[in-house]
Order: structure tokens, then sequence, then C-alpha cells
């Protein structure tokens, strides 16, 4: 297998290092990096140090071309730095490597998300309710939802509040990565933000902040219906009629003020009252009554499974030459360990 210059690439922008810090760490001049990267292989005496300053197994660097997430769009335009972006869209090219291994295996719900580009983002919601027969109630586990129709679900690790998520289709296939740093209330409106996106731009127009702000109309339409939201909030006295609320609907605070004023359930001037009430308090950046963060129902199947033919990740990451830790982030921190012991055959399996 010959040196692959692109999977450099994705290694060195999945650590987010420039060329120059590379090159100063290992003592060479940074056009050496440069060459690097255009297609020469590296010297056998500065494999360890790539290796170690990477985070990835020198056999990773010798494999075919890998998919890379294209055309994705980030909510946080503006504070989402151009290396935090690229850190992020690497982490989908190994969760690409890890989709493709778990599909050769198992059989895994087909899509079930269609294009709904010619609705108005509030329209495309109630459609999109329609086609999953979800009726109006709230939906109790988005990140389940999405699996069971098809939506190949992934977290990230970004330790970083500019970056919230991403989606793309690949191959016929819808995929999501959720930053797990968020709150679980944010969790969920991030999973429905961009199913908005796969279901309203999969010709990618528009683009920008207005794909962003047709994406949150969805999300909240989608996860707040308006006939629910009328018949459960007909009248609001004050801050603690939303905070009940948020256990139905599951979502920020912020979100519901947000949605009941879109409604016309309450006035400018008390949009603008509750919304500094809730950053008086801290609830802007710290959720009241928290909800339990949402688990996935696919993951932890396919895990279990594994474990059952003596499979753990560890094995899965030395097959795809990627590190251990990279998969565990994207299988939302579950490991497939002596808890998830079952029986079962080594067929292919459907989830």
């Amino acid at each position: 297998m010959f040196y692959n210059p692109g999977r450099f690439s994705i290694a060195r922008r999945r650590a987010m290092l420039t060329k120059k810090a590379i090159a100063e760490a290992l003592g060479v001049a940074p056009l050496t990096v440069t060459r690097w990267e255009k297609g020469q292989e590296p010297s056998e005496e500065y494999w360890l140090g790539l290796e170690q300053k990477l985070g990835y197994p020198k056999a990773f660097f010798f494999g075919e071309d890998l998919d890379e997430p294209t055309e994705a769009s980030f909510r946080s335009l503006k504070s989402l730095t151009a290396a935090r972006r690229d850190a992020a869209l690497s982490a989908g090219v190994v969760g690409f490597l890890l989709s493709d291994w778990i599909d050769e295996r198992f059989n895994l719900p087909s899509s079930q998300v269609p294009d709904l580009g010619y609705y108005s983002p509030e329209k495309a919601a109630v459609a999109l309710r329609q086609e999953w027969a979800l009726g109006e109630r709230p939906v109790s586990n988005m990140l389940q939802l999405l699996e069971s129709k098809g939506v190949r679900v992934f977290s990230l690790s970004e330790n970083t509040r500019a970056v919230d998520a991403y989606s793309i289709w690949r191959n016929g296939t819808p995929y999501v990565f959720l930053n797990n740093q968020k709150s679980a209330e944010r969790g969920r409106f991030d999973a429905a933000h961009e199913v908005g996106h796969l279901v309203l731009h999969q010709d990618q127009k528009p683009t920008g902040q207005k794909a962003e702000d047709e994406a949150n109309q969805f999300a909240s339409s989608f996860l707040m219906p308006a006939a629910d939201v009328n018949a459960s909030l007909p009248y609001v006295t004050g801050v603690c009629d939303f905070l009940r609320a948020k256990k139905r609907w599951k979502v920020s605070l912020a979100a519901i003020i947000y949605r009941s004023h879109k409604l016309g359930l309450i006035s400018d001037w008390r949009y603008r009252d509750f919304s500094i009430e809730i950053s008086k308090r801290g609830w802007n950046r710290n959720e009241p009554d928290p909800i339990p963060r949402e688990q996935s129902v696919m993951w932890e199947k396919v895990l279990k499974m594994l474990w059952a033919d003596r499979i753990t990740l560890s094995k899965v990451a030395a097959e795809l030459c990627v590190p251990e830790r990279e998969l565990n982030d994207l299988v939302f921190g579950l490991t497939g360990g002596e808890k998830m012991r079952v029986s079962g055959d080594r067929s292919l399996r459907s989830i």
C-alpha cells in the first residue's frame, strides 16, 4: 500500500495543527511538511514523531482515499474558526470509515428522510411529522427517532461552544454529527436543526445564514408543534409556566419562550421581559431542571452484537487504523465492554 498524502492532511486537520507547528515539533523546515502533504513520503526517522504528534498510527497514512464531508453547514458561523471547522469535518471522515465497516456486517435501517425543500420550514416540519406518523405529540427521544429513520448519528467530542452539529448526505444516506459537550436540551434542538437541513436543503440551496435560519425555524416547529403549544400553553402568567412546559417538549427554556412569542402567545414586551429574566438567573447558560441526555439505541445494539463475537472497539480501531479514542467519541462514549455481553450468531444482523 502506498503513502497517501490526503490521509496526512486529514490527520493534521483533526489535530488542529498547522504545518508550521508540525515542522517545529519535528525540527524540520515548514516546506518539508508541505511536501509530505503534497505526496512526498516522510523519512523513516520522522514517523515516530508524527504518530505522537498527530495521534494516528503509521498504518493510517497508507491506504485508499477517504470520503470527506463537504458542503456541511454549521450554526455558529461567526465564532467558528477554520481550524475547528476542519477538525470537526475530519471527525466525519472517521465516522464514514466506521459506518462503512458496520454496514458490511449489519442491516441498518434505510433512509426514510424525504426531500421537503418545496415547503416552508414550518410546513416541512408538519409534513415530516405526518410522514413519520408522529401526530402532534412531543418527540420522546430525538436520537432514537433519527436512528429508526435511517439517519446515521455520531457524536463529536469537540470541546467548544462554536461547534454545534452538522449534517450531510452521502451515497443516499443521511449523516448527523452532534457535539456531545452541549446540554441535553441543546442536543435535541441541534438534532432537529440538522434534520431541517436534511429535508430542506438537499439541493444545497440556500446556504449560509439563510439556511441556518430556516433549519432553526424547522427545528422549533418540529419539536413544538403549533397545535400542541396552543393547547398546552393557553395563557402564560410567568416563567413558571414555561418551566412546566419544558418538561413536555424537552427543549431549552429560551427555545420555548421564543416559540411562544412566534406563535403570538406572548407580546413583544413580555418576550423581552422573559428573556431578560432568564438571562439574569443564568438560565440562558445553565439550563434549569436539566433533562437526562438521550442515549443511542443503535450503537448500543451494534456494540453488544460485536461483543458477542468478542470484537471490541479496540479491535475495530486496529482494523481501521485509527485511534480507539476517535471511535469511542463517535459512538457516544459506549465501549461494548463486559456489561454488553450477549449471545448471538455471527451472521449479518438487522438493527
